[in-house]
């Protein structure tokens, strides 16, 4: 079980996050913007990165981290009668210094005296660049969505929430240098602690247990939807607060999309599924692929396809360890290919051989964010 109640973890944790942080800009202060209040009837999701830090979930509140000082300051300003509405704790609103561990809290209003008297008192003002990462979210995709955007929209001109914010600061105090900070807050994500590990198992745990509800669940004229709509109920029945992403669910033509998620489908004899998604607990997430036949019978091609794949996977999960490097790993995939038969010079085993499996990092992000990245040359460290 988990409780909001000034985060998932212990104070103790997200103190020593900060502190780690705090280490990397003796220089300057970061200033990290939380989430703010949805526009509409969604539910509140803290900015990842706000979170990581704090643990706190209060819609429109703000981290100062002084490297200079090796202090905190938290902003917010919310009534009760908003908290409660929210869901929010009132522990939290009411003693904030006590259950957040965070030294300093003051109302959002103090802000921008704060940063008018720090500006005469440092040369750099750390900030995220990258935009926010809510649920669902991956800060590089959600990057990457929005540039495409405006390259194909001329008429697009808009500023991030973030970018915005540094040409504010820029704007108001010339004197002090705006710096991004985003590398040096996923470099710190990229390596989990015991604490965030046990928290990510838990929900493989509970991602694991709803592939098995749908395998046994799917038939012939099974619809997709009945399928999707079971992996969520058995999650959420198990406290995931939400799901890492939409469940992705691929059969029959809809093998062609890579990402399928209509669930319009009804199951045919013959069918092989691919069912691809995991839970979000307490704001970590599971990335979880099972591949099955739709009447509980693999055919000779499939079969041939699902042990291709498992090898993979099991030569991979063999090798990884500390200080080995992923194409070292990779070498290890291209050793097996060729031992079954499989030409490795294949382009569809490039992207395997090249970073040593199909992986990609998990955390508060499905694909979390992994900072400094050497590619195929990345030596795999505990916690990664």
């Amino acid at each position: 079980q988990f409780s909001l109640v000034g985060g998932v973890f212990d104070k103790s944790e997200y103190a020593a996050r900060r502190a780690r942080f705090m280490e990397k800009i003796p220089d300057g202060v970061a200033i990290i913007l939380g989430a703010t209040t949805p526009a509409s009837d969604k539910q509140f999701y803290q900015n990842n990165d706000f979170f990581y830090f704090s643990g706190v979930e209060i819609p429109n509140a703000v981290l100062i981290m002084d490297g200079m000082r090796k202090e905190s300051i938290l902003f917010f300003t919310i009534s009760e009668k908003e908290a409660r509405g929210e869901g929010i704790s009132l522990d939290l609103v009411r003693n904030p210094k006590e259950v957040t561990g965070i030294e300093k809290v003051f109302p959002m209003d103090r802000l921008p005296s704060y940063l008018s008297s720090h500006s005469l008192q440092t040369d750099v003002f750390y900030t995220m660049f990258r935009p926010e990462e809510l649920s669902r979210e991956n800060t590089n995709e959600k990057f990457r969505t929005l540039q495409n955007t405006i390259t194909m929209n001329i008429w697009d001109g808009r500023l991030t929430r973030e970018i915005q914010f540094v040409k504010r600061l820029k704007e108001k105090f010339p004197q002090v240098t705006v710096k991004d900070c985003s590398r040096l807050v996923w470099d710190l994500r990229k390596i989990k602690s015991p604490a965030e590990i046990e928290l990510l198992r838990r929900a493989a745990q509970i991602g694991v247990k709803a592939h098995i509800a749908v395998m046994k669940s799917t038939r012939p004229r099974t619809t997709e939807n009945e399928l999707a709509a079971l992996f969520e109920y058995i999650c959420k029945k198990d406290r995931a607060q939400e799901l890492a992403f939409y469940v992705i669910l691929m059969s029959g033509d809809n093998h062609r999309y890579g990402h399928y998620h209509k669930h319009n489908r009804v199951l045919e004899n013959g069918d092989f599924l691919i069912l691809d998604a995991g839970p979000d607990y307490g704001y970590y997430n599971a990335d979880i692929s099972s591949t099955f036949p739709a009447n509980g019978k693999f055919s000779p091609r499939q079969k041939e396809v699902y042990e291709l794949a498992y090898g993979i996977r099991k030569t991979c999960l063999d090798n990884y360890r500390p200080a080995i490097k992923l194409k070292d790993v990779g070498e290890k995939v291209k050793q097996f290919l060729i031992k079954k038969g499989y030409d490795p010079t294949n382009p569809k085993f490039r992207g395997l051989i090249r970073y040593g499996g199909y992986n990609h990092s998990i955390g508060l992000a499905t694909h979390d964010p992994m900072g400094t990245f050497a590619g195929p040359d990345e030596v795999l460290r505990p916690g990664f």
